[in-house]
């Protein structure tokens, strides 16, 4: 019967004054597991007058039974001990009606609020321990990754609250509210993951960006180093980019990308006409009145009037692009700009002081030796007079 009492009344509309009348019989059904009932029949018919009646003026039934009530409950009673002394009855009244006093006005805690306040404290170190195994997490992450850690984050704090929790009735309720606390937090760290991987994949865009944007103004075109560029850009994006931000910056990536390859490929024959032209004319100088070799100024002649004379007998230079002899020579200037090994339009300033070096140490060597005869074909110099002499 007792049991039956204290059972939780249903609230589905949430009514608060319900939601009292649980917690107070939640509270007694704590206090009130060791119980003993025994019946009394009714003292007089009179109840507003009982305490002015006399014994004998009781139901004699009601009065056997009260003895009887008072024999049981001085079988089972123990002396209240305070500060080590036992109290008898007078002072365990006075002490009872103290309690009650406070238990009132909320100064000490009832056994059911002692029970959430002990696994309050649970709670806090659960949260505690799904916090510090999130907090060990380098975001940003994949999102399934930040999923199955959360997963496993949550299965150990949950262990822990299982192994620890006090008392049944209460269980349920905490449960719902430790799993409500830490649905709160992933929520936070689904946040932070966002922003991490939306600022990370931001930086290697715009990264990739003004690589692209540097590749387009090589001073040696070269599609080789740009292709290389490309996909070293490409491959640090995929790998380095992660997180829910990945997809969206990977279609602005591939637009990005595609426009600067259409670009550079648009502008590469152009540029290189023109640099091959202006080349081929140094060359045809340097052979003529630098190094005086008759080869390599022949050679830069006919790179020139093929370049010049091709363009004007098809009226363009797009046409010159399809011919074979342009892709020999692209070929052959691909291999010798850009390499594993050597970046020509890195170390072009570097290699033209060297050549510059090499060329007047080998001017000012050639003048030295006289009378040497050198493999190349070079022009003749006359301005020898040994083997010129006049007659006397």
């Amino acid at each position: 019967m007792v049991n039956e009492a204290l059972q939780r009344v249903p609230n589905d509309d949430g009514n608060k004054n319900i939601d009292q009348v649980n917690q107070i019989r939640d509270s007694l059904a704590i206090m009130g597991d060791n119980n003993t009932a025994f019946s009394l029949p009714q003292p007089h018919l009179q109840r507003t007058k009982l305490c002015e009646l006399k014994d004998s003026d009781l139901d004699p039934l009601y009065v056997e039974k009260r003895e009887q009530l008072k024999q049981l409950v001085t079988s089972i009673i123990r002396p209240k001990i305070v500060q080590g002394k036992p109290l008898n009855g007078k002072e365990f009244v006075s002490f009872l009606e103290q309690i009650l006093e406070a238990l009132n006005k909320g100064e000490i805690p009832s056994t059911g609020s002692l029970v959430e306040i002990f696994n309050k404290a649970i709670l806090e170190r659960c949260l505690k321990i799904y916090t510090g195994g999130m907090d060990r997490l380098n975001l940003p992450l994949p999102e399934t990754r930040l999923e199955k850690e959360h997963e496993e984050s949550r299965a150990e704090s949950m262990k822990v609250f299982d192994e620890q929790h006090f008392g049944h009735r209460h269980v349920q309720q905490s449960v719902n509210k430790l799993d409500e606390e830490m649905e709160k937090m992933y929520k936070s760290y689904n946040l932070a993951n966002e922003y991490k991987s939306s600022k990370l994949c931001e930086e290697l865009y715009t990264h990739c960006e003004d690589v692209m944007d540097q590749l387009q103004v090589l001073r040696l075109p070269s599609m080789a180093k740009f292709n290389a560029g490309f996909l070293q850009c490409n491959q640090s994006f995929e790998e380095k980019c992660v997180g829910p931000s990945k997809i969206k910056y990977e279609q602005r990536m591939n637009k990005m990308l595609g426009r600067s390859r259409s670009l550079f490929i648009k502008e590469y024959n152009h540029r290189l006409f023109n640099w091959l032209v202006a080349f081929s004319l140094v060359m045809v100088v340097i052979g003529r009145f630098v190094i005086k070799f008759i080869l390599l100024e022949l050679g830069a002649w006919v790179l020139f009037i093929f370049l010049e004379t091709y363009t004007r007998m098809f009226w363009s230079a797009e046409s010159l692009y399809y011919n074979p002899g342009w892709h020999f020579i692209v070929s052959a200037w691909e291999n010798i700009v850009y390499s594993p090994l050597l970046d020509l339009d890195r170390w072009a300033i570097h290699v033209g002081v060297l050549l510059l070096i090499l060329l007047a140490y080998w001017r000012c060597s050639g003048r030295r030796k006289q009378g040497s005869h050198s493999l190349l074909p070079l022009y003749n110099s006359h301005r020898d007079g040994s083997n010129h002499q006049r007659s006397d």
